[in-house]
């Protein structure tokens, strides 16, 4: 109660007259707004420097469009920068979007005017997909000094030692996008009054940049559905070489990415060569993450046979989500070791291979949950690694087939985020 006292009393303070709040209810029907027009913050952008991390905030805007197409949305970005070309690709595909900064103290008071109007005003707080539930602390404040419902979409378990455990069991919904995280919840008493498995919101995403993608491809010399693209990794990225991170090097992590890099690439490199050999496709070598457009060409690219390379193209420049979307659907397929990029092609109906390994979250089960378990592969299974090259050559020797399957995947996904959205619709009718 003193709580929710608190923070109306800091939003008058921070709005100088333009919010009269109104008791509805009780206390916790202060700032209900629920009308034909309901407010939703998206809590998301957990950083830039992946196009797959940027993706999830376009997804989920067009879920809530798609399915609540009356509410009002405001992102509310989480990593301390946002560049202006993300800015821009999300007005232009979401006109009418807000776009509030700011932090929250402990006393539930923001360091912004808009972004304390925006919770004021808000009837639901989502917590966007993400290895994990990020802005825990931010759902506890927002919970705490306003009583209102807030959910989470999408989200890996159990991961960095996020304490979200207490704060998911307030929450009115919690999506999880793989069902190892969906079971480790339930293990560790996560009781929310709604849990269940729903893929990562990127599987939703549409925005597009066709004319850059286009051009690329055109000066490429990569014709529409006649390569596949590919995507190396690192076992752990490293975030040091972020800049907006400003971290230092991490020398485990840096040397057990050295240990891995020749058992880890030396599968997509054979891939590669077979594909170039054996079929009428190029390869689009790429990144998902800034860090591995360099080990694209050093690790890949570099030691590919002569004959091999002439066919082989290496994205040397930056790009962001809508253009990677448009080159996606335009590929044959895709292989790789990260995530979103695959999920991303699902997206369109391209279909994608997908290697994931310990270091990484239980986020790649999600390929086995929507029926793509014959394309996912665990490098740390030498079985697996032995399977990967001719199941890739499978693949693009099949290419109809395999697309079949990505639309059925995409089809699964599709009905299972349409009945989240159904409970995500009734949360603001409570």
């Amino acid at each position: 109660m003193n709580n929710r006292r608190k923070f109306i009393k800091n939003t008058a303070l921070c709005l100088t007259g333009t919010f009269i709040a109104t008791k509805v209810n009780g206390m916790s029907g202060f700032f209900k707004t629920l009308g034909p027009k309901p407010h939703i913050i998206v809590r998301s952008g957990w950083q830039t420097e992946n196009i797959g991390d940027i993706a999830h905030t376009p997804a989920l805007m067009a879920l809530i469009e798609k399915y609540i197409p009356s509410a009002t949305v405001t992102f509310w970005p989480f990593y301390d920068y946002l560049p202006d070309n993300e800015v821009e690709m999300l007005k232009k595909r979401f006109p009418k979007m807000k776009l509030v900064r700011g932090k929250l103290n402990k006393d539930g008071k923001s360091t912004t005017v808009e972004l304390q109007q925006a919770i004021s005003t808000s009837d639901l707080m989502i917590h966007n997909s993400g290895p994990a539930t990020i802005a825990w602390a931010d759902l506890e404040i927002f919970n705490k000094f306003t009583g209102k419902p807030f959910g989470v979409y999408g989200v890996t378990y159990g991961l960095y030692g996020t304490p979200e455990t207490n704060i998911l069991n307030k929450a009115s919904f919690v999506y999880f996008r793989d069902s190892v995280s969906l079971e480790k919840a339930r293990v560790a008493g996560v009781k929310a009054p709604v849990m269940d498995f729903t893929p990562d919101a990127v599987f939703a995403i549409d925005v597009t940049d066709d004319q850059r993608a286009i051009a690329f491809l055109k000066e490429n010399n990569l014709k529409d559905g006649q390569f596949l693209c590919c995507i190396p990794k690192q076992r752990h990225t490293p975030v040091w070489l972020h800049p907006h991170k400003n971290r230092p090097i991490d020398p485990i992590k840096n040397q057990r990415n050295e240990d891995m890099k020749l058992h880890d690439h030396q599968p997509l490199i054979e891939a590669i060569i077979a594909v170039i050999r054996k079929t009428d496709l190029k390869v689009l070598i790429t990144h998902e993450d800034e860090t591995e457009m360099q080990i694209g060409k050093d690790w890949l690219l570099d030691k590919l046979p002569t004959d091999v390379k002439k066919k082989v193209v290496w994205r040397n420049t930056a790009w962001l989500t809508d253009e990677a979307v448009s080159i996606y659907k335009r590929s044959s397929g895709f292989f790789g070791s990260e995530m979103h990029s695959p999920i991303m092609c699902i997206a369109q109906g391209i279909p994608a291979i997908v290697v994931r390994w310990q270091e990484q979250s239980s986020k790649g089960i999600m390929w086995r949950d929507i029926g793509l378990g014959e394309w996912l592969f665990d490098f740390d299974d030498e079985d697996e690694v032995r399977r990967f090259v001719p199941t890739v050559l499978k693949f693009a020797k099949n290419l109809k087939a395999a697309k079949m399957k990505a639309v059925a995947a995409k089809k699964f996904v599709d009905n299972k985020q349409k009945e989240s959205f159904l409970v995500v619709k009734n949360t603001l009718k409570k």
